[in-house]
This record gives structure tokens, sequence and C-alpha cells, in this order.
């Protein structure tokens, strides 16, 4: 197929280097250096500034560190094109900081309001995600939903929730730091999180370029000293 012709991360990696991915079996190698533009990065300075003030900002970096490891093939090479973090959207839900790719969001910290930290001190986390990644027989049939292995992935049943979206969409709501951590490491979460980003990263190019923070993504690439 033409050069011209591939879109998304189809342009830098094969469909066996992508699989290797998903499985877990090897990482591909990603650009030694990333494309920036000091004129955006200058842009978000005063709402990152804000988020640095933010008593979830500590987790939110080390989260987003995380996810940046293990959920976004090849970050420094695709970074603002082929996927973006925005700094405190202005959307309703009032998030900390979102993962988009293409026109579909991926990954969401919002402030946690109902725990123990008070009002502005406690954490939860959105994934939107495949139905059929945790479906009992891996079909997109909501009704057929794995709700033990959810369960399972999280610290308390009770930090995890979810949300049906469309076709085979869901949204997973997860609550405090450590759960959301453990959703991250477990291995068939893992896959299904890289999954989904992997389906949205190769439609093609980032709709959410113009609201990139290169501030907040210095953390999730491991780039912040």
């Amino acid at each position: 197929m033409p050069a011209r012709s591939l879109k998304g991360l189809h342009q830098f990696l094969t469909p066996e280097q992508q699989h290797d991915w998903l499985e877990g079996k090897a990482t591909p190698p990603d650009a030694d250096e990333r494309s920036e533009s000091l004129e955006h990065r200058f842009k978000y300075v005063a709402r990152f500034e804000k988020l640095l003030r933010r008593p979830q900002a500590r987790e939110v970096f080390e989260i987003l560190r995380l996810y940046g490891e293990r959920c976004i093939p090849i970050p420094r090479r695709t970074e603002r094109y082929y996927w973006s973090v925005s700094c405190l959207p202005s959307t309703s839900d009032k998030p900390l900081v979102r993962v988009n790719a293409s026109w579909m969001e991926l990954f969401t910290l919002l402030p946690d309001p109902s725990t123990s930290l008070g009002a502005n001190g406690g954490l939860r986390a959105r994934f939107i995600l495949h139905v059929s990644d945790f479906t009992t027989d891996g079909s997109p049939e909501p009704d057929h939903l794995d709700e033990t292995f959810i369960e399972q992935c999280v610290e308390r049943p009770e930090d995890v929730s979810h949300f049906l979206w469309k076709d085979d969409t869901f949204g997973l709501k997860v609550r405090s730091a450590a759960s959301i951590r453990k959703f991250l490491g477990e291995p068939r979460a893992l896959r299904a999180i890289r999954n989904f980003n992997l389906t949205h990263m190769n439609r093609g190019r980032n709709a959410y370029q113009a609201s990139h923070c290169y501030s907040v993504a210095d953390y999730l690439l491991g780039d912040h000293e």
C-alpha cells in the first residue's frame, strides 16, 4: 500500500509491530527527540501553573507517567498529531487533564470531591474502552460484561463503575489513585486500554492538537526533571 494512503500509526508501525506492542511482546523504537512548538508551549503555561497548585497535582503527574509508559505506542513520534493531553480543559465535568486521539477521549483524570480528602483532594479517572474487551465471551454485548473481573482490577469493588456509550464503546470510572494504578497494572485491563488507543490512533490525525499542553506532556513522557 502506498505510504501516502496509510493513516494513523500505520505510517510508523506495521500491523505486526502494533500487535506485538498490544500483547506486550515488544516495544517499538520511538523518536529520540520531540517535535515541539515553543509558541504552543507558552499558550498553556497559565493553566499548567494553576494545575500545579491543585492538591492532586503530584498524583496526576505520577499516573500520567505510568499511562504514557504503558498505554501509548511511540509517544514521542506521535505527540500532539496523533494523541494529545489537555490541561484543565473547559468542559462541564471540570477535568484536571484529558488524553485524546482522533475525535475520541481516551483517558481523563478528575477531582473526586466525594472522598475523605476533602472537596478538592481526591482523584478519579475515566477510561473509554471497548465493551468486547470486558465481556465473558468477547462479544460487544453490554449484558455480557464480566463484572467480577472488572471489580478485581481495582482495590475495592466500590471504586469502579461503568456507563454505556454506543456500539462497542463504554466508559469505566475508577476512584482513588491506588485503584487507578492497579487498573493500569492489570494485564488484561492494560491490553484493553492499548487496544482502544490503537483503534483511535489509527483513525487519522488528532482533532485536539490545538489544546495540547506540552508542560503536562513532559510528565506523561517522563521528560520532567
